[in-house]
């Protein structure tokens, strides 16, 4: 497909439990590689509604914002405060679209953390119900259908999935609710928290719990590229109904990272008793198998070791 950029960019412009297993996968990523972000405008139509001084689409390029508020009121981007300045987000009005194209496609993963492929961050927030302590009420979300293509032509849309709705962004990990210092511990981007945690899921929680349960994640929509039925993509399209009883914004569309954890034998983000009987099973010489950790050619008392040290 040929296409006219629009705008482009070289560079980078429930409770507890789950938060175990996030924190276990942040363990295992470094927060200084550059994440793969969406690097063209394709096409936008700001439709009726949008902010006026928020239709600049190369916004939604580059990496989600972790520090608003410039000039007016700066703060560490949080749960309860998201991005809103307009060289940060740009809005999608009732009948518009925005399409944007990454530099090379993104692949159905299962090595993806939770089979998590893609992360599209708007500015959803959260209330506080307990303000200024920051504990999560309802989440603020404002729409905006997501569909996936190859080519540019042929276009699926991604159930269940809105692009300004998902969890609010965190852009630190040692951040009060409404800081306005930058934090000095940056959350990953390109690495999604497990999608069985969302707005009911966390409602109610207290500061703690909430960093708990982001570990290292920055939030986000979280898209498995197979709940759509698709091996590949390489454009996104976020649209908004004519009829739409909101506006969304949209701050930035991440790649997600493939993360490999030691021991983790059925690719389950999970290091436990399912990685144990796999180990168990295979015991004695093994040749070039999952179970054999240290690669040595045999299945025994190092390799389990090496899953119990990393059990999760």
């Amino acid at each position: 497909m040929e296409f006219t950029p629009v705008y482009a960019m070289d560079g980078m412009h429930t409770r507890m439990i789950a938060a175990c297993f996030s924190v276990a996968i942040a363990s295992m990523t470094s927060v200084a590689d550059t994440p793969r972000c969406a690097t063209t405008v394709v096409r936008y139509s700001a439709g009726s509604g949008a902010g006026g001084s928020y239709q600049n689409p190369a916004s939604a390029l580059g990496p989600p914002t972790r520090y608003t508020g410039a000039g007016i009121e700066p703060g560490a981007v949080t749960p309860f405060r998201p991005a809103f300045m307009p060289t940060e987000i740009v809005s999608i009005g009732r009948g518009g679209e925005l399409v944007l194209a990454f530099d090379a496609p993104i692949v159905d993963d299962a090595s993806h953390p939770f089979g998590v492929d893609l992360i599209v961050y708007g500015n959803a927030m959260c209330g506080d119900i307990a303000y200024p302590g920051g504990v999560a009420g309802w989440v603020f979300a404002e729409g905006g259908s997501i569909d996936l293509s190859i080519d540019g032509l042929t276009w699926i849309t991604v159930p269940n999935a809105t692009a300004d709705g998902g969890l609010p962004t965190l852009g630190w990990t040692d951040v009060a609710p409404y800081s306005t210092a930058p934090g000095t511990q940056p959350t990953d981007p390109a690495l999604p928290i497990d999608p069985q945690i969302n707005a009911e899921t966390i409602a109610g929680m207290s500061w703690p719990e909430l960093l708990a349960v982001y570990g290292n994640s920055a939030g986000g929509t979280r898209i498995d590229l197979a709940d759509a039925g698709m091996t590949a993509a390489r454009f996104i399209r976020i649209r908004v109904a004519a009829d739409a009883a909101s506006v969304p914004e949209v701050d930035a569309v991440v790649a997600v990272r493939a993360v490999r954890m030691l021991g983790d034998m059925n690719n389950d983000q999970r290091v436990n008793g399912s990685d144990l009987g796999v180990l168990l099973g295979a015991w004695g010489p093994c040749d070039d198998c999952p179970a054999d950790l240290n690669h040595d050619g045999h299945v025994g008392g190092s390799d389990l070791g090496i899953l119990l040290g990393n059990w999760s």
